[in-house]
């Protein structure tokens, strides 16, 4: 079974970069794929990236990350400025960010019109 947790933005809005990934990852941990709306900074994307390697050692085989953010190139010059304004004014909470265990998440494909989370088959135990 594959569980989503979705983290509305509100939720690391008001934390700082390291509790931000520091959440993330917890969550991670738990085997469950991140969407998270909005996105993250730069750096704190490569926080996420090093810390979870550092934090889960021999066993953890990674983290899937993408971002899907809107896009405004066919915007004309009103429209443009419009976007720009109430990004200023809500900060990153435009996007969506995935984020995924490897062992889980076995690609993320993106386009314009789409997104496809590929996942691995798990093995299955039988309950005694």
């Amino acid at each position: 079974m594959v569980t989503l947790q979705f983290v509305p933005y509100h939720e690391i809005e008001d934390l700082g970069s390291a509790r931000r990934v520091k959440k993330l990852i917890d969550i991670v941990k738990e085997n469950k794929i991140v969407l998270l709306q909005g996105r993250l900074k730069k750096e704190e994307e490569t926080d996420l990236i090093s810390i979870a390697m550092e934090e889960f050692g021999d066993k953890f085989k990674g983290i899937e990350l993408a971002v899907i953010n809107p896009e405004d190139k066919d915007l004309s010059g009103i429209k443009r400025v419009r976007n720009n304004f109430f990004g200023f004014l809500l900060g990153d909470r435009q996007g969506l960010t995935i984020v995924g265990p490897a062992s889980i998440v076995k690609e993320i494909k993106k386009d314009p019109n789409k997104i496809e989370l590929l996942t691995k088959e798990t093995k299955r135990t039988k309950k005694k």
